[in-house]
């Protein structure tokens, strides 16, 4: 026993250092050269909220490895060995709330602020923000902090021990005489059922408040994602260019593509112009809005033009290269496809039929354990860091088509440290109500450990909120958008977005 509970400690420190360096290693490949040698304190809030989401998506499986370290206990006190994961959980998503709503934001404001301020008045104007977002936190956490237990008044009389139990059967389960007392919970009259109300913990307050906000983005933004993560790769595959191009449709597509790239110089120097003069009205926001999009767009082009119409001493081995990764494409799509279906299909057999139908994924997890012991432990891991993936995707996709959602896309030696903070708060947010929502799905599996302590009773009861769990609100509107992307994606999927050249400019 103690040899296994060194062993998952040794796992779990190895786990984290590992995390860290290839966080480390994302940062140095994504970021943008003019951030390069700079901006080291955004560098550090991304390598460690990165850190910090990571390891809480993998502290569920270790969470149900920690429970099972003292399931064969043979001795009193075994599991009090076992790490202290409600401690841990609690400790990671204070951490992890106060990146979300104030350091990241601060992070942000600073970088964004205009860089003819002063060092002082731009901390300034990220302070303000900090301290808005305070006062916010402060009131809400005010309205969910109690927590309202459904409990059932039970009683029986005492006597003296018996030398047999056989006056007591299905029929009579108390001391006294049926009927007489309530000490059965399914025989109890609906008149025992009392409310139970308490004040959760400050750390259980600070866990709700993040929860409340990622689930709502959760919903929104993963259940467009679930489909429109392995649909975009196999859509992207349909579109792939099919040859290469000649040298004159190379130069007449580059030559419109310049046009295309002064007109949006134009249109930034002047929305830049609007925004120095004070001018940032609801018209401004679409403006920069519409011009991030055919910013966007135009980058998209431009890395086209590049794959149809190789050039250098290796232009063959390049566009072999690229007829790889677009199969590459369709293959991880028609994978990621079949775990979207049994992502969705799972949620409507044990999640929104009362009873389940099946455990469904629940019992292919026990399954892969019996087979070898970490394999279904890794498996829940991949379905978990598997619904953040669908986050990002969704956020990617409805901010290409919203006005009110900043585009920040990821990419690889060309990401500026805004769209790095964007994107790692956005995860942190979200990976909170990824493992609520996690260890609900699969609360076979991940019954008795301590997230299911934290998520599965103390979030659920929490007055004014505990109503959305408790009808599944969350998980509706999560398989409804995933319908209705896939839809989206079967009908105008195939098409290839053309870039308006439209920018209604305010004077």
């Amino acid at each position: 026993m103690g040899d296994f509970n060194l062993a998952l400690v040794i796992v779990a420190i190895v786990v984290c250092i590992i995390v860290f360096l290839f966080n480390v290693y994302l940062l140095v490949n994504y970021q943008h050269p003019d951030d390069v040698n700079q901006a080291y304190f955004p560098k550090f809030v991304v390598v460690f909220g990165l850190s910090i989401a990571a390891i809480s998506i993998l502290m569920l499986p270790a969470d149900v490895a920690n429970r099972q370290a003292c399931r064969h206990a043979i001795y009193n006190g075994a599991c009090n060995l076992t790490l202290p994961m409600k401690s841990l959980w609690l400790a990671i998503y204070i951490v992890d709330a106060v990146l979300v709503f104030f350091v990241i934001p601060f992070a942000m404001f600073y970088y964004e602020g205009d860089q003819d301020k002063s060092i002082g008045k731009r901390i300034k104007s990220a302070m303000m923000w900090m301290v808005t977002t305070a006062i916010v936190c402060a009131l809400i956490l005010g309205l969910v902090g109690k927590v309202d237990f459904t409990v059932r008044h039970l009683s029986s009389s005492t006597a003296s021990f018996p030398s047999s139990w056989g006056g007591l059967s299905s029929g009579q389960q108390c001391i006294g005489g049926s009927g007489v007392h309530q000490c059965s919970a399914y025989s109890a009259s609906p008149s025992s059922e009392k409310t139970w109300t308490m004040r959760a913990t400050f750390p259980e307050y600070v866990v709700a408040l993040a929860t409340i906000a990622g689930s709502v983005l959760f919903a929104i933004f993963g259940g467009v994602g679930i489909a429109s993560l392995p649909l975009g790769l196999i859509f992207s595959f349909i579109r792939r260019p099919k040859a290469v191009i000649t040298r004159s449709q190379y130069i007449k597509e580059a030559t419109e593509l310049g046009k295309k790239a002064k007109d949006l110089k134009k249109a930034a120097e002047s929305l830049h112009q609007e925004e120095r003069s004070g001018s940032k009205g609801r018209k401004f926001r679409k403006n920069v809005k519409e011009v991030e999009k055919e910013l966007f767009q135009l980058e998209e082009d431009v890395k086209l033009l590049e794959e149809m119409y190789p050039q250098g001493e290796k232009a063959e081995t390049s566009w072999a290269l690229t007829v790889l990764g677009y199969l590459a494409k369709l293959v991880l799509g028609i994978l990621g496809l079949i775990v979207s279906v049994a992502w969705v299909a799972h949620i409507i057999i044990y999640l929104l039929i009362d009873p389940p139908l099946s455990p469904f994924l629940n019992e292919v997890f026990i399954k892969l354990d019996d087979v070898w012991g970490l394999l279904g432990t890794a498996a829940f891991a991949f379905f978990c860091f598997y619904l953040l993936l669908a986050v990002i995707a969704g956020a990617t996709m409805l901010g290409l088509r919203l006005v009110f959602i900043t585009i920040h896309p990821m990419k690889w030696g060309g990401t500026l440290m805004n769209s790095f903070l964007f994107n790692v708060g956005l995860i942190l947010l979200c990976s909170i109500s990824v493992i609520q929502f996690c260890s609900t799905a699969f609360a076979y599996y991940a019954q008795a450990t301590a997230a299911q302590e934290i998520f599965g009773h103390t979030l659920e009861s929490l007055r004014g909120i505990k109503y959305l769990y408790k009808y599944n609100v969350f998980q509706i509107a999560f398989v409804v958008l995933a319908g209705l992307t896939f839809v989206y994606y079967a009908a105008f999927g195939w098409r290839r977005k053309k870039p308006s050249g439209r920018f209604q400019l305010s004077t």
